[in-house]
């Protein structure tokens, strides 16, 4: 397989000054390029945008995983373990409430991780994951 390269997603949400506020200064990510209507992201080197598409930004839904109602749709990436708890803690300083907070999922069983879900400012749902090594993360 080739090596991993940079992924695309595209997002709806309610406001660009939602959007702002939420991925440029909560989680602290770079803006790129804009418009009047999406703005481009560097979200721990993937190509990230936000659309304005008011009508369809927020919606939620849940599934049964481990005990907990996580929410689906959601995105986010796989963080060394340092900086998954630096976000966990920059989240919580920024008052914004998780879904799921911090925890180890799977405890000892293959794929075990640390997972947090929290919504951004236009009710899109992000989890952010932590193994203790690469190889575990699509361990059977």
């Amino acid at each position: 397989m080739n090596a991993v390269r940079p992924f695309h997603l595209a997002i709806p949400v309610k406001s660009l000054d939602n959007a702002r506020r939420f991925y440029g200064e909560v989680l602290g990510l770079q803006q790129g390029r804009s418009s009047d209507h999406w703005i481009d992201w560097n979200f721990y080197g993937h190509q990230f945008v936000t659309h304005v598409a008011e009508d369809v930004a927020g919606m939620k839904n849940h599934n049964g995983v481990d005990g907990h109602s996580v929410p689906v749709p959601h995105f986010g990436v796989v963080l060394l373990r340092d900086d998954w708890e630096a976000l966990a803690q920059r989240v919580t300083a920024a008052g914004i409430e998780f879904v799921i907070e911090p925890y180890i999922r799977f405890k000892g069983q293959p794929g075990e991780q640390g997972t947090m879900f929290f919504y951004d400012y236009c009710g899109n749902a992000l989890e952010f994951k932590t193994f203790n090594s690469d190889d575990d993360i699509f361990a059977t």
